[in-house]
């Protein structure tokens, strides 16, 4: 008796599931008679069925990939080294406490089988009309899928046919991650030559995988596994294959082969893609703001220049909303100005001359509050202020808002006139946008060559230098303040992309997740004898001394520590101490679940688990 679609299996570990689609769908006849035998048999059933690809789960799941993906708080990097407060989220990775769990929703392979099954009807299509964009989509998705598995679980099995309860790949090893790589990639070279140019989707349509978007994120993954293989090796996965040059699917060329791609697929979105990035600070109204509104960007009422979502041309992939058809149903505003960031950050980006605080004459230190704001990036004024207006003021009192002496506005919809309804926000979600591609564009050119020529700078990340009002990278300024290249366009991306869920996975591809999560979180500098501030002054006996009206110094429970800066050794309130961080090697993997390893005897768990 042939299976129904609304299917829901559970075998072998593997999540075998198929949602339902549109409702539109049912109505073709009864719910008991919607068979596999009267569909997939013109293009708009396979249309209809890809929906599901764009579904996306409730944020409380909080996966590492939705399809796709929604507004979630557990993926704004949360616990990272930028952040100063996890507000819940994040923090077994952030502080490596990473436990083996009974069960784990982010091993799953439901959207790979519903891939599948799109894919296997294809295969035996009759119809006269073209379907190929939907099986493109089905292969991205399937490659998004085993991204999202790779980076969270290294290698697992790989499954490219619809399987039942009697499968015997079910009972199969893993694959290498190795093997893993290449499946995605070539469902992404399968995606690319099916999927249309974003010029060709219709306006009804926008929103839907393009072309570009498939290069683009194919160019993600080969900057991520070739810089992985360099820095992190083969240790940490527990595929259970062998070692070294004999590892499955193992290739040491496969490095330069990845980046030399990677260049070229980001060359080829810069070119042909139409996109262009969202800067409107040559209108007076927005008040050098392009990086604040851009990611609260809803209809011309979210900001000053009138501004609505059919301007922006620097989303590439992205979840899209509505607010009469499909609003976020979140607080994204409420919480997402609780988000903290660190003292890091806040250090990370450069001044207005291009240079890094510690080599710039222009930075003017933490004595007053907002002296560290001035002559700065304007991404870090618009992402934590919403202003390029340097704050003036604030208490440092742990538990309020704004507990590391800093907020965030990146995402959050205040401070311009009547922001929406809390939870009825509808502002687009970017999954890959222009900006990543310069990134990734200038980042493979340095891993590959050492080297980044100017003009290759300008046809990048100078244009996000631009739009954030600071003096381009050159290898002239590079050389002449001993500036390294790569480190500088690591700060760039850090800077661009911060909150973008991006950070997490940028620490375990360059090899430095212990060095960067081990330490302490701080906030805001409160000096102290040697270094007088508005929360800390000299005492007539020298000592210091706090001024209770603008510091509470016993609300922060882990008190202060020193920490390099641009002034030497200042003390720093700690938000997150040290002492609860012990990230370890084995967490640039998670673990298999329990339940995976009993239901499969030949899985074999990652080191250190």
């Amino acid at each position: 008796m042939m299976k129904k679609i609304f299917n829901y299996i559970m075998a072998g570990g593997m999540v075998l599931s198929v949602f339902s689609c549109q409702k539109k769908f049912v109505d073709l006849e009864p719910t008991a008679m919607f068979t596999d035998a009267v569909y997939f048999k013109q293009p708009s059933d396979f249309k209809a069925y890809t929906t599901s690809f764009y579904g996306y789960y409730s944020s409380k799941d909080n996966k590492w990939f939705s399809l796709m993906p929604t507004w979630s708080f557990g993926n704004m990097d949360n616990g990272s080294d930028l952040s100063a407060n996890a507000n819940g989220n994040g923090t077994d990775l952030g502080q490596g406490i990473i436990a083996v769990v009974s069960t784990d929703n982010r091993y799953d392979f439901s959207w790979i089988r519903t891939a599948n099954i799109l894919l296997s009807k294809a295969a035996t299509y009759a119809g006269t009309g073209d379907i190929s964009q939907y099986v493109g989509e089905a292969y991205f998705f399937r490659a998004f899928s085993y991204f999202g598995l790779l980076k969270t679980f290294g290698g697992v099995p790989i499954a490219t046919t619809v399987l039942d309860v009697n499968s015997p790949e079910l009972q199969e090893p893993r694959n290498s991650r190795y093997e893993v790589v290449n499946q995605i990639l070539s469902d992404l070279d399968s995606a690319i030559a099916k999927l249309p140019t974003e010029q060709l989707i219709p306006a009804g349509d926008k929103g839907r995988v393009s072309k570009w978007a498939a290069q683009a994120y194919k160019a993600q993954v080969e900057l991520y596994e070739a810089t992985w293989e360099k820095y992190v090796g083969q240790d940490p996965d527990g595929d259970g294959t062998s070692i070294g040059a004999g590892k499955t699917g193992y290739d040491a060329g496969n490095k330069t082969k990845y980046l030399t791609d990677a260049v070229a697929l980001c060359q080829s979105v810069m070119d042909n893609g139409g996109y262009e990035l969202w800067n409107k600070n040559n209108v007076g109204s927005m008040a050098n703001s392009s990086s604040w509104y851009l990611f609260n960007l809803e209809d011309a009422g979210s900001n000053p220049g009138g501004f609505d979502k059919t301007s922006n041309k620097e989303f590439i992939l992205y979840t899209e909303y509505d607010f009469t058809n499909k609003q976020s149903r979140l607080n994204i505003s409420w919480t997402s100005w609780q988000l903290y960031p660190s003292r890091k950050f806040v250090d990370m980006p450069v001044c207005t001359d291009g240079l890094p605080i510690d080599k710039s004459p222009l930075f003017q230190g933490y004595h007053s509050v907002g002296d560290e704001f001035k002559s700065r990036d304007l991404r870090l004024l618009n992402y934590l202020y919403g202003s390029a207006i340097p704050p003036t003021g604030g208490n440092l009192v742990y538990g309020s808002l704004g507990a590391s002496g800093y907020g965030n506005a990146k995402y959050a919809v205040y401070g311009y006139g009547t922001r929406r309804t809390d939870n009825t926000e509808s502002a687009n979600l970017p999954v890959i946008r222009l900006a990543e591609v310069y990134l990734t564009y200038a980042e493979a050119l340095v891993e590959l060559n050492g080297t980044i020529t100017d003009a290759q700078l300008n046809a990048s990340i100078n244009k996000l230098r631009s739009r954030a009002g600071v003096a381009s990278l050159t290898n002239a300024l590079a050389t002449t303040n001993g500036l390294d290249m790569k480190t500088e366009i690591r700060r760039e991306r850090g800077v661009e992309l911060y909150r973008e869920g991006k950070r997490f996975d940028d620490l375990k591809r360059w090899g430095i997740l212990e060095a960067a999560l081990n330490p302490s979180r701080l906030g805001m500098v409160v000096g102290g004898a040697n270094y007088p501030t508005e929360f800390k002054t000299a005492s007539s006996t020298g000592a210091d001394s706090v001024i209770a009206a603008r510091y509470t110094a016993g609300s922060y429970r882990f008190g202060e520590e020193d920490a390099e800066t641009s002034a030497g050794k200042l003390k720093c309130v700690v938000i997150d101490s040290k002492q609860n961080h012990t990230v370890a090697r084995k967490h640039y993997l998670y673990p298999l679940p329990l339940q995976q390893l009993n239901l499969n005897s030949k899985l074999l768990q990652n080191p250190g688990y």
